[in-house]
């Protein structure tokens, strides 16, 4: 599975602390050799087409499918990422 990081994605995961980004990079592995690996939690966003995917339990990244693309949209703190996926 192959992965697009939007611009958003890439700014946010810039100001994530050394320990979050070591926990997304993790979770971005999982991510592409499972989507639904059960320590992802992944999980279809209410009312959007966009998931969700935890790093930590504080942290979330979201994205979207496209086909055999995963577009990496937001990553961060649980609700600032949820609340604009």
């Amino acid at each position: 599975m192959e992965f697009e990081r939007i611009r958003r994605f890439e700014r946010a995961y810039r100001s994530l602390t050394p320990r979050d980004r070591k926990a997304v990079s993790k979770a971005l592995g999982l991510l592409r050799e499972n989507p639904f690996h059960p320590s992802l939690g992944t999980e279809r966003i209410k009312g959007t087409s966009f998931w969700a995917a935890r790093a930590t339990r504080n942290v979330r990244l979201t994205f979207e499918w496209r086909g055999p693309l995963l577009i990496l949209r937001n990553v961060g703190r649980h609700d600032e990422t949820l609340a604009n996926p």
